[in-house]
């Protein structure tokens, strides 16, 4: 299935139901008014909805109409909780290789993850008011999963099974604020404003054989303003997202609709380039001896869209954003 909210005024927005290739959709609220209640009450509602899906799909749903992603919120506008972690371990060898910081006790065995702010979540094509072009704007491109209920102390193999759905992600960063803010040993606020979703969110079957190992396989295409910055492969992950999960889960439960994200996809492989500026910038300084790639201005636009090994395009519609002054 695949799932979508179009803004309706309220906090949660209007659910509906996607058709398979993107071009239909119709309002699934007379069995969930939102996807959070959806995820909330998911065992009750999810055969409702799979027989909805279906005749969408069929051409047989009454009320059914043109699918508009920029009529889009985030497929949860809000959520209980927004967990990111850093999965592929290539982004932060890069980051330490460049400014030559200590090695972090673990890196390879356990997984990095900071608490985001989970109230206000951006649609995939509103635009992203910030206050400074000095707190070093940038863009970066991940995947996630939303989860049901997770019980503390899950197995990886537990927690995999938890997850309900797939969502493409631009985690907003301000680079210029990260520093102090983890030296403070409290993680980040300030350098994390909200985080913007592409429209579509999926139950892992809508991936086929994309969705395995409990990693997202395919590419995620990013350009800024227009020009081709990368195309990192998702199949790199070196935590998959069920480890991910149960790290979260070690020490309390995960309620529904709990989303735990990728952190910036990354390869080993020049070749891919990055998704986030921060990359290419420590790149730049190791290849290059310099860093010449500055970070975003205000009316640059970014564009993201996960795509099939085959060139397809993927199942979650695309985020294209503009930065703008609060």
């Amino acid at each position: 299935m695949k799932f979508a909210t179009l803004k309706d005024g309220t906090l949660d927005g209007c659910l509906v139901l996607v058709s398979q290739d993107g071009s239909r959709a119709v309002a699934a609220s007379a069995i969930a008014p939102s996807l959070i209640h959806a995820l909330q009450h998911w065992d009750a509602v999810a055969p409702a909805l799979q027989t909805l899906s279906d005749a969408l799909n069929s051409g047989t749903a009454a009320n059914s109409f043109a699918f508009d992603p920029s009529a889009c919120a985030a497929p949860l506008p809000r959520a209980p909780q927004w967990l990111d972690a850093s999965a592929f371990l290539n982004h932060g060898q890069l980051m330490e290789r460049a400014f030559n910081t200590p090695p972090i006790p673990d890196f390879e065995t356990v997984p990095l993850m900071y608490q985001g702010a989970s109230d206000d979540f951006l649609g995939p094509h509103d635009d992203v008011p910030l206050p400074s072009e000095a707190d070093g704007i940038d863009f970066e491109g991940e995947f996630g999963v939303v989860c049901g209920p997770v019980p503390m102390a899950a197995t990886s193999a537990q927690a995999l099974a938890c997850v309900r759905l797939v969502v493409q992600i631009n985690d907003w960063s301000l680079r210029a604020m990260g520093p102090r803010e983890m030296k403070s040993g409290f993680g980040f606020l300030q350098a994390k404003p909200s985080t913007a979703f592409a429209p579509v969110a999926v139950t892992p079957d809508e991936l086929g054989d994309a969705w395995r190992d409990g990693r997202v396989h395919l590419r995620l295409h990013v350009q800024w303003n227009g020009e081709r910055f990368g195309e990192p492969h998702g199949g790199e992950m070196n935590f998959d997202f069920g480890q991910l999960i149960a790290h979260a889960a070690r020490t309390r439960k995960l309620t529904a609709g709990c989303i735990v994200g990728s952190g910036t996809v990354s390869n080993v492989s020049r070749a891919a380039g990055s998704a986030c500026i921060a990359e290419r910038r420590v790149i730049e300084k190791i290849d290059q001896g310099e860093i010449r790639t500055t970070f975003m201005k205000f009316n640059d636009r970014v564009f993201m869209q996960a795509r099939f090994d085959d060139g397809r395009a993927g199942p979650f519609g695309v985020i294209d954003q503009r930065v703008v002054k609060a």
